[in-house]
């Protein structure tokens, strides 16, 4: 398989990603809402293959997204609990940004993402009010067929 290298962004391409998320920061305020937001809900998608984070006001308008596509990893190591924790540390400067004090915290799926996900959230200084699990549980599911007559 080769070498594996180490990327290592320059301080130029550093400065060009935050001017990118504040942009997008701004964009998002701009358009979704007229007044400050003090308090938002943070949804955690996290599968086998990927781990989505979207930030949004009270009322359920999207303020904010990321993945771990979105932040240049691909195939299997977007399912990976680190590229889970860059997601939410680059979702922590968006929060930052948007001076959003208060978070309530809604996590769904099974993938490996989540606990580190929750984990690089919790320990950043803004106030948690909850953390929900809203995945999906199956309840026998529908009818089954009619055997088959021969």
């Amino acid at each position: 398989m080769g070498k594996k290298r180490v990327i290592i962004k320059t301080k130029e391409e550093l400065l060009k990603e935050r001017d990118k998320i504040e942009a997008a920061v701004k964009k998002g305020i701009q358009i979704k809402t007229s007044q400050k937001i003090r308090e938002g809900r943070l949804c955690v998608f996290s599968s086998y293959n990927n781990t989505i984070l979207t930030l949004t006001d009270p009322l359920g308008n999207v303020l904010y997204w990321t993945s771990t596509g979105r932040l240049g990893f691909k195939g299997a190591k977007k399912g990976t609990p680190f590229a889970a924790s860059k997601v939410a540390e680059a979702m922590v400067q968006a929060i930052y940004k948007l001076k959003i004090n208060k978070i309530r915290v809604f996590v769904k799926g099974t993938g490996s993402g989540r606990e580190s996900a929750i984990r690089s959230l919790a320990g950043r200084g803004f106030d948690i009010l909850s953390f929900k699990d809203i995945t999906p549980v199956p309840h026998n599911g529908c009818r089954p067929k009619k055997p088959r007559r021969v």
